[in-house]
């Protein structure tokens, strides 16, 4: 689980439930307003939110990101005389000649913006110039932490030379440059390296995110831009999202583009770095997925395990052949971050035929990065029968009756079925518990009784996923009436799903139906056992006088 830096509740609420760039236009909302600092004040304002935590021969040190250099702040020095001794550089890590507007730099707040401006040794500064980020081939520049050279094949966005961190920093400017593409995607970019020319979306362009994307997942966020990103916010009054969210550029940019961002499920998983060419190594061509008998108009489910890695992009699925409109998995396409981060994934497919006999269709599984076009193609099968006719049974008393144990008997059903269903109900005062059991033949053994518990079973058959009507209701005398302690049989409501049956041995003298205003709704009248009397959806109250006392019950 990531380890995520607090902010005030409520400060990222109109995040929540947003995807892509609706997501991202409300990332931009929530951090957007902020003090605008003075340029030549940030070593002033550095001095909080860019120094190590610990001291360094005594003194305090800068903490820079650009070269390995020892830079003390003398306990005789302000932070803009240590600047100066060190020869150190106010550094734009997103430089201020890409916003060039009629020759001014100066005209929007992302000059001094802590989030584009980190203290920076000055020869490293030099070197950088005004080169984009990107992966160097062949180092101009080395100083044993960040580089500057030739950029590799794909990178560098048509610059001559890229600028390239240490590994240590590469996901702390990945995190800087994600919020100047959310918090300033409508500046002008006069260099369009790595933006997107006209605030186009998604603002940066597909080389430029992709590499930051996997930065970020190689270093993920650590405790120093935590501690950062509550200081800037103390110094500058606004906070970098994509460290108080280490998966929010994923939602963006990456493999979770597909998915709806949703504040309270952050920090479960974070999506691992990509370490070789997307595949999908399950299913495999030619896998069949056999979804058995099915009913003519009732749906079968079966589940298609998918595993897959290193996925750049969603993984969309097809289904082709005649008979396709019967075959509907649960979505159209699974994205790559959560791909990517299961070791299994479970895909529901539901078979619904609409005509008697075999049916076939295929399954195309593509895109997700999968080199050169590959797809994977998954055979779909199923067979239709008509819906069956089934009798309804007969429930016996039980039988083998004792302490904690009985065997729930009924009638062997005369057609074929799947299996049968033993709906057990247990009575504790006024309230009713229910629970569904499933036999392969027609009795049942029962071994978690309660003997001072009244509870009564009733009976169907399964075929197809289509099931009898309810045989009648059989109740598990208590010890105390095995024993014949007593003589009134009381009176037991079942509820169902339009209404309740009446349970008692031999005939009750009625029951009366209540709503929860006090109206009679019904009245019995005398009646046997095992009647059952139809209600509307609503909450009613039940009461006899050979009841035990009233009971409540809810029909949805």
């Amino acid at each position: 689980m990531v380890c995520m830096a607090d902010y005030t509740p409520g400060y990222y609420d109109t995040m929540n439930g947003k995807s892509k760039e609706k997501l991202k236009e409300a990332a931009k909302s929530c951090v957007t307003d902020h003090r605008r600092l003075a340029y030549y004040d940030l070593p002033d304002y550095w001095q909080y939110t860019d120094v190590y935590p610990e001291l360094y021969d005594g003194s305090r040190r800068w903490w820079d990101m650009y070269s390995n250099q020892i830079q003390l702040i003398r306990s005789n020095q302000s932070p803009r005389q240590s600047f100066s001794s060190n020869n150190m550089n106010r550094e734009h890590s997103i430089p201020k000649s890409w916003w060039k507007k009629a020759g001014d730099v100066e005209y929007t707040p992302a000059y001094s913006d802590l989030w584009n401006l980190y203290p920076s040794d000055a020869t490293a500064n030099s070197a950088k110039l005004n080169y984009p980020f990107g992966p160097v081939r062949t180092p101009i520049f080395d100083n044993g932490s960040c580089k500057v050279g030739g950029a590799m094949s794909g990178f560098g966005g048509g610059s001559a030379n890229v600028f390239e961190p240490a590994d240590e920093y590469k996901g702390d400017f990945a995190r800087s440059i994600f919020y100047m593409a959310t918090v300033y995607d409508d500046l002008p970019w006069v260099y369009t390296y790595m933006f997107e020319p006209d605030s186009q979306w998604p603002t940066l362009r597909t080389w430029a995110y992709d590499m930051l994307l996997q930065w970020a997942r190689r270093d993920p966020v650590s405790q120093k831009e935590r501690d950062r990103n509550d200081a800037v916010e103390k110094q500058q009054g606004n906070r970098n999202p994509f460290i108080d969210f280490p998966e929010l550029a994923e939602y963006i940019w990456g493999t979770r583009t597909m998915e709806t961002f949703i504040i309270s499920e952050q920090g479960n998983v974070v999506t691992p770095p990509i370490t070789g060419d997307p595949e999908v190594t399950a299913p495999v061509t030619g896998e069949a997925l056999d979804f058995g008998q099915a009913a003519v108009g009732m749906t079968v489910s079966a589940s298609l395990r998918i595993k897959a890695q290193n996925l750049t992009s969603p993984l969309s699925l097809r289904v082709n052949g005649a008979d396709k409109a019967m075959f509907v998995p649960e979505v159209k396409s699974i994205s790559a971050g959560a791909l990517n981060t299961v070791d299994d994934y479970l895909l529901t497919i539901a078979y619904t035929p609409t005509s008697l006999g075999q049916h076939t269709a295929t399954l195309a599984l593509y895109d997700g990065g999968l080199p050169g076009g590959q797809s994977i193609s998954v055979t779909l099968i199923g067979e239709a029968l008509p819906v069956p006719e089934l009798s309804a049974l007969t429930a016996y008393e039980p039988t083998e009756l004792s302490g904690n144990h009985y065997v729930a008997n009924w009638s062997k059903a005369p057609e074929v079925v799947d299996f049968y269903v033993v709906n057990r109900v247990r009575y504790v005062e006024d309230e009713i518990t229910g629970e569904l059991l499933q036999s392969a033949v027609n009795s049942l053994a029962i071994d978690d009784r309660d003997p001072d518990i009244m509870e009564s079973y009733t009976v169907m058959s399964v075929r197809l996923g289509c099931m009898s009507p309810s045989s009648n209701s059989i109740i598990v005398p208590t010890a105390a009436s095995v024993k014949g302690v007593d003589d009134v049989h009381p009176v037991i409501i079942s509820p169902d799903n339009d209404g309740f049956t009446i349970i008692c041995d031999g005939e009750t003298s009625g029951v009366e139906v209540f709503d929860l205003l006090g109206r009679k709704i019904l009245s019995t009248g005398a009646t046997t056992g095992n009647s059952h009397w139809t209600l509307p959806s609503g909450i009613y109250i039940i009461s006899g006088s050979e009841m035990k006392c009233p009971v409540k019950i809810i029909l949805n």
